[in-house]
């Protein structure tokens, strides 16, 4: 009996997705659940499963091809007889240079088994970022430019030293005479952006492009949210399995000031706005191929536990690839959090079509006045960047104002005042 293997049912929001290398060549056998090809779309990579056990018969579309939702890639036949899963051959070493760990061959597709074929690679060297701890053509070209020796001879100076007529020693070039003398590699390598780069790329120019927009600043006192931290942050982790961070705050604060001011909860759809009974905040999530927004559901119902909860859950999957593409639509609002790469202030840009998106930077202690008093306090800028064709500076100003007053006193959170 033959089974066809089909692109996972893709979500109205993705239109179609790339083929990456298959990890089994037709006349191989396979086994319920192996992955057997990735789909790389603009938000996720899909595992396309093997969904019985029987041989790779026949493949229908090849790495790099765009496919739609459930069209037919390859052809599964559960009552032959195939060979054992095998390394793509290569030129010679390619042995050598794979290992004979069958945990190597099985995290390396076919494209980045000839890389490391070919350049005398070793896998284990070089740490994954792919899913599943898959080996990637990114890994593998970025551990290549690591590794290119700074004081390495260019190819045309060492069959200058090799030539027998070379004298023994090489004339000193005049000053001025002839090209500047250039020591390294001047290797170029070009790549494709993948799809999700391709679609931040396109996102972040038609925001900039399609929305009136404007960053305003302010700053917050952590003093008091740290503390209060501190003081609970054990029971805390023990009542409810999660640890205690700054986001919820954050988060809750957010909901707060969205209910006070629902135009930034708000869109606009061509003439129309289109207001939000419900508060989705997105959160800004880096990941080995990108950045990713995954979206709280309804966060006016959330707790602190549930928000935390989710968000370590977010960044578990968004690391290893598993964010599910249902998690990632939508969003009223969005916040994102540069301070922990270390980012003092910034703009951050508009998720579209949301109308606002606000930014958290790294927390650093400043002197500041209090009741006439310098003391030092540890500080955060915060940026609202908003469209300024629905919502007017005032009202701008007033929700981060709003933010701010929360966070530096969080028992206005249980209060809402």
């Amino acid at each position: 009996m033959t089974v066809e293997i089909k692109v996972p049912v893709l979500p109205e929001s993705v239109a179609d997705g790339l083929l990456l290398d298959w990890t089994r060549q037709p006349g191989e056998a396979v086994s319920r659940d192996d992955v057997l090809v990735e789909v790389e779309t603009d938000k996720v990579v899909l595992e396309v499963p093997a969904p019985v056990d029987g041989v790779l018969s026949e493949i229908l579309a090849q790495p790099g091809e765009t496919v739609t939702s459930e069209q037919v890639l390859a052809v599964l036949d559960t009552e032959a007889t195939g060979t054992a899963p095998q390394a793509d051959a290569g030129p010679a070493g390619t042995e050598e240079a794979l290992g004979s760990s069958p945990e190597g061959e099985r995290l390396m597709g076919p494209a980045v088994q000839r890389l490391v074929a070919e350049h005398g690679i070793d896998p284990a060297a070089i740490t994954p970022t792919g899913p599943g701890g898959r080996l990637t053509k990114e890994d593998l070209l970025a551990y290549m430019a690591d590794s290119v020796a700074p004081d390495a001879a260019p190819p045309a100076a060492a069959e200058t030293a090799a030539s027998p007529a070379a004298p023994a020693e090489a004339p000193v070039k005049a000053a001025g005479s002839g090209a500047p003398s250039v020591s390294g590699s001047r290797e170029e390598v070009r790549e494709p952006m993948s799809r999700l780069r391709q679609t931040i790329a396109a996102r972040l120019v038609q925001s900039q492009q399609t929305a009136a927009m404007l960053t305003t600043f302010n700053e917050v006192n952590m003093q008091p949210v740290m503390a209060l931290r501190n003081r609970y942050k054990e029971p805390f982790e023990k009542t409810h399995g999660a640890r205690l961070g700054f986001m919820s705050f954050f988060v809750k604060a957010s909901v707060v000031a969205l209910q006070k001011f629902p135009l930034v909860n708000a869109y606009i759809d061509g003439t129309d706005i289109v207001r939000h009974h419900y508060q989705d905040v997105g959160i800004a999530v880096s990941s080995p191929r990108g950045l990713v927004v995954p979206v709280l559901r309804n966060c006016e119902d959330l707790g602190f536990a549930e928000i935390e909860s989710k968000i370590r859950e977010f960044g578990a999957q968004a690391r290893d690839g598993k964010i599910d593409l249902k998690d990632l639509a939508g969003g009223t609002f969005t916040i994102t959090n540069g301070g922990v790469f270390g980012s003092l202030v910034s703009t951050p840009i508009i998720n579209p079509p949301q109308s606002a998106i606000l930014g958290m930077h790294a927390i650093q202690e400043r002197p500041v006045v209090e009741e006439g008093e310098v003391v030092v306090r540890p500080m955060m800028y915060l940026a609202l960047s908003y469209d300024h064709r629905i919502i007017d500076g005032k009202d701008a100003v007033q929700f981060l104002v709003t933010i701010k007053q929360m966070v530096e006193d969080p028992a206005r959170l249980l209060l809402a005042c």
